[in-house]
């Protein structure tokens, strides 16, 4: 199983390919929005490498309220827990 920092590096892998976010703005407590610009679509965009990552389906429920780098490494931590 993945651990949070496996998903972290992941996570950030992801982001400075598919929206050639600079390594140097992605942190933990980085916002999606406001601090990587990241819009709704990128978003989905997202989940869906995500759940290629971890071979499992998210819900929408399961990123509702999510906001930053590391929300996104705890829904998935969750997700593989479960």
């Amino acid at each position: 199983m993945l651990s949070r920092d496996d998903i972290y590096q992941q996570l950030k892998a992801h982001l400075e390919e598919m929206f050639e976010v600079p390594p140097d703005k992605i942190s933990r407590e980085a916002r999606l929005m406001d601090d990587l610009d990241l819009d709704s679509i990128d978003l989905v965009d997202l989940s869906v490498k995500l759940q290629e990552l971890t071979d499992r389906k998210f819900s929408k429920e399961q990123f509702k309220g999510i906001r930053t780098v590391d929300d996104i490494v705890d829904r998935v931590h969750e997700v593989l827990l479960a």
